[in-house]
Order: structure tokens, then C-alpha cells, then sequence
């Protein structure tokens, strides 16, 4: 059977090829002293708050699960709106936001809306994967410019400049970003946007994690910025409804119905129950839930960075954001007698029973060098995690 060169250039997914080993060993060593602990998947422990489940059987049990506008349910887009106000001051009409089957499905179409074939798109390395082969599947090419810890492991105006091209035509980040938990001071954003802006190019920007932000500093949203600039956002971090497949996306005016038409012939609709279920995230109780939970999330980030330090893990950047630790491993590597970080996880997979993340998902500047952890998991699991790593590594 011949594939398209399309479906060939996208790489396999290696944080889940690492799962699937995981899941393989934590089948053998279930039921022993020291189960698997996994750390791993950027998937928050907790499910939604009880007045989602309420609202999602009620809309089961009222027959409320027939298709819905292919922008998303009116209700919905304003609740959305609202929150831009409430949270960060900042107004964003309903009508420029668009409904999505989750973050992935906005990026999808923001990329299908936007790139030609053989446009150039500016990412940080190192960056989430799937987004650069959102990028890819439009035909475009994602271009992985080399970040530093002084620079936050983001893209800087300067940088943006200087590798802008003919075949540029903009830039896609992420603030707070998968996998370093950083996120873009709001100045330098604004001046990346101004760089973007100057050569008629989109600034695209994964805002999934926004809700998770612990400093003042950052934690506001690139939409208070300009209205031209593309948001992409989701019920999955902040909301703890990964498997509801439910997003959204900010958009310029002109471009709703471009998505509208986009959207209507690709999935039609983000799922209908999970649409009404969300309403009731905004619900006064609800935040006040997930609020306790962004605290809870800040508290095992305070516990598991200065943890990892202590054990030769060095985190050169302290996240402000999210649920990630980026770790160099060079030398816990050396310790266990092993060389780079793909070696490195499947070395702490087999003999502390813990999974990890290595760097090659994430990009190309020393993958090898960095193992990304994930907090998004209970503090007991995650001191019982430090208390098997000082065991290994002493």
C-alpha cells in the first residue's frame, strides 16, 4: 500500500511509544512494593468538577446530543467570553470565538485557514510536537529555531527577526509552553507581534495551559495584545477535561466564517454533550474548585523542582506555568552508566519503576540532554517518586 508523503513526514508520537513500554512493565511489576509511577503524560490527575458531570448527564438524559452549530453553542461562546473579562480583563467578543473538538482540532484549522504550501512557520526548539506537524499537515514547514534558558526556552523579537525569510509567514508559540512550563513575558510578546505585524505575518499562539499560571508576571492572555492575533485554547489543562475533546480558539473577525466553513466540513461540530457540560465550568463553585486545584498544582510544583535539584536534575528554568519539570540529565545519565536522555528513561522505567519523558519529541537543539517530567500526577505519588530517585541516584 502506498502512503501520501503527507502521513510520511509526520514522526511517531514518542512520549506514547514511551506509555506503551511503561504500560507493558507496570502490567508485570502491578500488585509489587514499587508499581509503576508515571509520570509521563501531561494529563491532569483530576476529572471534572461534580456540577460538569451533572450537566453532561443532564444534557444525556434530556436528549440534548444532536449536532450543534459548527461554531459551537451560542451559550458556550459567551461563557467563554465572559471569562476572558472576569479572568483577565481583557474583552473578546462571543462571536470571534469558535467551539472546537479540543485544541487539536483548532490548531488544524488555524493551519488549514492560513498556511499555503511551502510557508514557513517559526516555532521554539523546544516545543510541543504535535503542533509543528499541525504545521506539516497543511503543507507548511515548520522551522525549529534553537531557544536558551536565558531566554526562557521562548522565541525572542530579535531572534524572530533575524530568521524571518521570504517563505516565512509567521510564527506559532506556546505560553505557557509544553514542555519547559514557561511562558513569554508579555512585553517581549508584544514585540515579537510588532515583528510578526511588520511583515504582514500571523502570530499564532497555544495559550491551553493559561488557566495554570502561578506568577503575576505572566499569566495573561496574547489577546490583550491585538485582535489579530490567533488563540488557541482548551478545556483539557485548566478545566481537567482531556477526554471530553473540547476547545476553542480566538480569531480575527474576518476570519470566523472561514473557520465556520473549514469546521463545518471537517468535524462538523465539537461534541454536543461535552458543549453543555462546560457550561458549567464558569459556575462560581466550579472555579472555586479549580482554583483549589491550580493551588494544589503550584504546591507539588514548589515540592518536585527544588526535589529534582537536589538530585543532580537540574531545571534550568523554573516554571511558571502548567504542570512540567525540563530536566537535564547529563549527569543523573552518568551516574546510572548510561548516555542521553532516551537511554536515561528507559534506565528509571526499569530499574525505579517511574516513566518519564525524553527530549527527542520535542525537538532537535541536545533532545539528548533533557527528560521532561511531569507533575500532573498526586503529591504522594510524587514523593514517593523523589524518595525512589534518591535510592538510584543517591
Amino acid at each position: 500500500m502506498k502512503f501520501s508523503t503527507r502521513a510520511e513526514r509526520i514522526e511517531p508520537f514518542y512520549v506514547m511509544e514511551v506509555a506503551k513500554a511503561a504500560q507493558a512493565l507496570a502490567r508485570e511489576v502491578a500488585g509489587t512494593r514499587d508499581p509503576m509511577i508515571f509520570l509521563n503524560i501531561g494529563e491532569p490527575d483530576f476529572t471534572a468538577p461534580p456540577l460538569v458531570q451533572e450537566a453532561a448527564a443532564r444534557a444525556v438524559h434530556s436528549g440534548a446530543t444532536q449536532y450543534t452549530n459548527a461554531l459551537g453553542l451560542d451559550a458556550l461562546r459567551e461563557r467563554i467570553s465572559g471569562w476572558y473579562q472576569s479572568r483577565f480583563g481583557v474583552n473578546v467578543p462571543a462571536r470571534r470565538i469558535v467551539v472546537t473538538a479540543g485544541a487539536s482540532a483548532a490548531l488544524q484549522l488555524a493551519c488549514l485557514a492560513l498556511i499555503e504550501s511551502g510557508d514557513e512557520i517559526l516555532m521554539p526548539d523546544p516545543s510541543y510536537p504535535c503542533n509543528r506537524h499541525f504545521v506539516s499537515a497543511a503543507e507548511g514547514k515548520a522551522v525549529l529555531l534553537p531557544t536558551t534558558a536565558a531566554e526562557r526556552y521562548q522565541l525572542s523579537a530579535d531572534k524572530v527577526r533575524a530568521a524571518w525569510g521570504e517563505k516565512t509567514r509567521g510564527v506559532l508559540l506556546a505560553s505557557p509552553s509544553n514542555p519547559t512550563g514557561t511562558s513569554i513575558a508579555p512585553d517581549e510578546l508584544r514585540r515579537i507581534h510588532d515583528v510578526v505585524r511588520s511583515n504582514d505575518g500571523i502570530t499564532m499562539i497555544d495559550e491551553i495551559y493559561l488557566g495554570l499560571s502561578y506568577e503575576e508576571e505572566f499569566g495573561h492572555t496574547a489577546l490583550a495584545i491585538d485582535d489579530n492575533i490567533i488563540s488557541i485554547n482548551s478545556f483539557s489543562k485548566y478545566f481537567n477535561m482531556t477526554g471530553w475533546r473540547l476547545g476553542w480558539m480566538v480569531v480575527p473577525e474576518a476570519m470566523v466564517p472561514v473557520v465556520e466553513r473549514l469546521a463545518q466540513n471537517l468535524f462538523i461540530c465539537a461534541s454536543t454533550v461535552s458543549q453543555h457540560a462546560a457550561l458549567a465550568c464558569f459556575e462560581p463553585e466550579s472555579i472555586a474548585e479549580y482554583e483549589r486545584r491550580r493551588a494544589e498544582f503550584k504546591a507539588r510544583r514548589d515540592f518536585f523542582i527544588p526535589a529534582l535539584q537536589s538530585l543532580g536534575l537540574d531545571v534550568p528554568v523554573m516554571p511558571d506555568g502548567a504542570f512540567y519539570a525540563w530536566a537535564d540529565c547529563t549527569q543523573a545519565a552518568q551516574h546510572l552508566g548510561v548516555t542521553g536522555s532516551w537511554d536515561f528513561a528507559f534506565e528509571l522505567m526499569r530499574r525505579a519503576h517511574i516513566a518519564v519523558t525524553p527530549g527527542r519529541d520535542f525537538g532537535t537543539a541536545e533532545p539528548e540532554r533533557f527528560i521532561r517530567f511531569s507533575t500532573a500526577n498526586s503529591m504522594a505519588q510524587l514523593q514517593e517518586s523523589v524518595a525512589r530517585l534518591k535510592g538510584l541516584l543517591g
